[in-house]
């Protein structure tokens, strides 16, 4: 377990560059406590002591608002950053130097059984808000985007954005063109803007013959 502590603590030395030290990281990183009490819970939860572990992690989840299930199977060298709302299912896979952001999600589809949430590879990160759902398989070395929803099963060395999430960079290189996505954010901005600013006119004119057929005499 110490072996495990320390791995942890040094990815947050590698991946955080606000790391204040190992003892203040101790003491004050909840995405290292929730990470404590998941791998006591686990090994409660694999030597048999299932209700056990089950409550231990409930526990972890109160203090800390981070659920991890005792039987997810979790690397060391794992980094939960801030962490508030993440969500680790029953059967998810992490490999070791993952990041985590908050509000991300290894869940389920609801259609699956036995193996049925995701198996993460080797230094991926996972930004704040994404859903990655089912037994799929985000390669090593991958970037889930914030806000993003994975469903399919995605290589490694990939950049992955939008919902359904897409594969916009694999190996450095881009992989669709004009979907980027704050540029068709802007876009479509736009677009109603120009929309609404087209029907005020509209309705401005229509009140304007409105009160011609009412008034008539004003407007002789």
């Amino acid at each position: 377990m110490f072996r495990g502590l320390r791995a942890d603590l040094n990815i947050i030395k590698e991946k955080d560059p606000a790391f204040p030290g190992k003892l203040q990281a101790f003491f004050i990183y909840q995405g290292l406590h929730a990470l404590i009490f998941y791998r006591i819970s686990h090994f409660l939860y694999k030597h048999h002591l299932k209700f056990l572990g089950r409550w231990l992690a409930f526990v972890g989840r109160f203090f800390t608002n981070i659920e991890i299930h005792p039987a997810a199977e979790i690397a060391h060298g794992v980094f939960i950053d801030h962490g508030a709302g993440l969500v680790i299912g029953e059967t998810a896979i992490v490999g070791e130097g993952c990041v985590f952001f908050h509000g991300a999600t290894l869940g389920g589809t609801g259609h699956e059984t036995g193996k049925r949430h995701p198996t993460i590879g080797k230094n991926v990160m996972v930004g704040s808000g994404s859903k990655i759902l089912g037994n799929i398989t985000v390669g090593d070395n991958t970037l889930v985007a914030a806000n993003a929803v994975v469903l399919k099963n995605i290589p490694a060395n990939c950049t992955v954005v939008g919902v359904p999430g897409k594969i916009v960079r694999k190996d450095g290189q881009r992989v669709m063109e004009n979907c980027n996505q704050a540029q068709t954010l802007e876009a479509l901005q736009l677009e109603m803007y120009a929309l609404q600013e087209r029907m005020r006119r509209m309705e401005q004119a229509m009140e304007e013959l409105q009160s011609v057929q009412t008034y008539p005499e004003r407007y002789l």
